[in-house]
Parts: C-alpha cells; structure tokens; sequence
C-alpha cells in the first residue's frame, strides 16, 4: 500500500493518511479511528454524525423515503440471481436501523435477518425487527441464500475477514450482493473524491480488487447487465447525492433509463461485482 495524500476531516478535525495498491488499485485509510461506539452512536444514525448524508432513523418511518428506491432495486437484483420466496433465508450483514430488513420483511419475505452491534442495531431490535448479533453467526454458517451489506464494506478495516465470514455463511449456490463506491472511477487525487469520509469510510474497492478478494475467500465473482433494477439504484444514488431525501411526483419527469445509464457508463457501477458460492459437486 503506498502513501496517495491525506485527507482532514471537518466532522473530528483528525488527518487521516491515505495508501493505495498498485496492483489491485484498491485504497484505503492508513489510520483509521477505532473508536466504533464514538462514531456509530444515536447521532450518527439520525443524521447528525460523521456522514450527514444518512438519517437512517427517520427513513423507518417516513412512507415516501427516498430510500424505498434502493429497497425495491435490491430486491429487484436480488431476484434475478436466486429464487425469491418466503422461505428464502437473507441476511443483511451490517444493517444498521434494520430499513432493508423491515421493508423486505413486509414485502412476504419472511425469511429475511439482519444483523449488526451498536446502538443502530438495539433500537431495531427494540422495534421487534429480527437483529441478530455478529458474535452469534458462526452457529449459522452454511444456511443462508443471500447475504447482502449495503454500503457497509467501506466502513470495515480488514475487508478479506469480512469477505471470509460471508463466504461462511453462504450456502451452496447463495450469493452476497453488495454496494459501495467504484475506486477505480475517481478522477483525480484520491482525497478529493467524494466518498472519502475517512472518520467512517476507510476501504476503497473496485472491480479488480472485489474480484480477487472474491477468489481468495472462496467465491466465484459474477457481474449482471444493466437492467430496470439498476435504473432505481442509480436513481436512488443521484437523488441522494443531490440531497434529495423523500420521493416526489416531479422526480417522474426526468428520463431516468438514458441518465442511469449514462451515471452507470460514468461510475461503473454495473461493473462491481457479486460473489456466488460454488455448489457442492
């Protein structure tokens, strides 16, 4: 990993020192904060943290959220990869407030589970939402379809563990499903990307870097097609970086089918890929 610039954080005033690889081209913080229950705490999660882009708490409740998009898109991808059904065994690994969990979970999907630690995670449990604690999957390798985590690996320091723990947790022929940033898409020193928030965003990854790390922990990397579900993610993802946090009837006029593509040809967000476990033989 060699030294690419450092970054000063306006939430915490710390500088972080920022590496990248050469080979992978993957990026990541050099000093990274530690201090997980300081960071992810109650104002983190209503909007008030390190990433003022999120408002995770508001969004469980508010019927237009904005963020409805991304739900129906994910369930949507989701769909063309594995069977969906009530029985089918999903689990959100790093789910915060649990918004995917509950939203999928009211769409029949009963077989649906998130999990996570913190305060995020015990006020979704409060609300009766089926968290489940990290330290208890281990019981549990071997028995899920789907795993998805949602713009979560960028907040992990050690991503192969992390992959490693899903890979675990498959079963045969499931499929993680993940989002995050395209590294491999900045334009320009590593600092001034925008989704540098380096007291929360700490590990950059793009296509080369997912699909070895795919190959080292045991899955096989595959890529879909742009197709209609891709349209709402991306769309999801424009309206939210413009600031944009309800859905609105004016939202319909723009031609979302060329602007998604045209975001997708741009941020390659398409070209990120999912990691299947190999069927036993």
């Amino acid at each position: 990993m060699l030294p690419c610039g450092h970054k000063r954080s306006t939430f915490s005033g710390k500088d972080f020192r920022l590496g990248r690889c050469p080979s992978c081209r993957c990026a990541r913080v050099l000093n990274p904060r530690t201090d997980y229950a300081s960071i992810y705490d109650e104002g983190y999660y209503k909007g008030r943290g390190a990433d003022p882009m999120v408002d995770y708490v508001s969004e469980l409740s508010d019927m237009r959220t904005l963020r409805v998009l991304e739900w129906s898109a994910l369930e949507g991808l989701v769909s063309t990869l594995v069977p969906l059904s009530p029985t089918t065994r999903w689990l959100d690994l790093g789910c915060g407030v649990g918004g995917l969990v509950q939203y999928l979970r009211s769409r029949g999907l009963d077989g649906v589970l998130g999990a996570d630690d913190g305060w995020g995670a015990d006020q979704a449990r409060a609300a009766g939402l089926p968290i489940l604690d990290t330290s208890k999957l281990d019981d549990l390798a071997g028995t899920f379809d789907v795993v998805t985590s949602i713009e979560v690996i960028e907040h992990v320091v050690d991503p192969l563990s992390f992959l490693r723990r899903v890979a675990r947790l498959l079963a045969p022929g499931g499929v993680f499903v993940l989002t995050t940033g395209n590294v491999e898409r900045v334009r320009g020193e590593l600092a001034g990307w925008q989704y540098v928030n380096p007291d929360v965003h700490v590990t950059f990854l793009g296509p080369l870097a997912l699909t070895l790390a795919y190959e080292q922990v045991g899955l096989r990397p595959e890529t879909s097609t742009f197709g209609r579900h891709h349209i709402d993610l991306v769309r999801y993802k424009v309206l939210k970086t413009l600031g944009v946090r309800r859905r609105a009837a004016w939202q319909g006029a723009v031609p979302w089918g060329l602007l998604a593509r045209l975001v997708d040809r741009r941020y390659g967000i398409t070209t990120m890929p999912f990691g299947r476990k190999p069927a036993r033989a």
